[in-house]
């Protein structure tokens, strides 16, 4: 994996091989930042990253100067890679080692942007309960946006905050927002 853009650009990140990660592609990330770049200022955001893996998308979102940012994954090895990596390019992750959905459950905060990369094997019921969360628990800031990325074979029913798709190769990125701030 590398860092596409930022402070970091070009910076590559090797995870152990044991980790059960499957990182988002440049290809992916790139088309990402470049929908969130018009739309928010990344200094001033606050992102949460559920089941973050090795950090991909934190690191991108560090690289290009935001600052507050929590990854939320259950593996412990991940989040210690993460801290790790945080540590080594002195820039601050808040890494949690905790089940997503138990901790959209018990948080208190909001954010601006709330990214979610499960396991492309997750249920659309799964993907569904996020959903729900973020909404009923108001979890989003008033221009906030949820983004799920799910494999091209998954098809998510309707919602009424829904806003579009993104393909990007087997990738695809859905997205979300409350319906008072499209």
């Amino acid at each position: 994996m590398r860092i596409i853009s930022g402070k970091f650009k070009g910076r590559r990140i090797i995870a152990p091989k044991k980790l059960p990660v499957r990182p988002t592609t440049d290809q992916a990330k790139e088309g990402l930042f470049n929908i969130l770049w018009n739309q928010y200022d990344f200094k001033n955001l606050a992102v949460l990253d559920l089941f973050s893996g090795i950090g991909s998308l934190s690191l991108e979102f560090a690289s290009r100067g935001t600052s507050d940012i929590t990854a939320v994954d259950k593996f412990f090895g991940c989040s210690r890679f993460l801290k790790e990596t945080a540590e080594e390019l002195e820039i601050n992750i808040q890494t949690i080692t905790a089940d997503a959905f138990s901790f959209l459950e018990n948080t208190s905060r909001t954010f601006d942007v709330i990214f979610a990369d499960p396991p492309y094997d997750f249920k659309v019921e799964d993907f569904n309960k996020i959903i729900e969360l973020v909404f009923q628990r108001n979890l989003l800031n008033k221009q906030g946006m949820l983004i799920l990325e799910h494999s091209k074979h998954t098809e998510l029913p309707s919602h009424p905050a829904f806003l579009e798709k993104r393909k990007y190769g087997g990738a695809v990125f859905s997205f979300y927002k409350l319906r008072e701030s499209v």
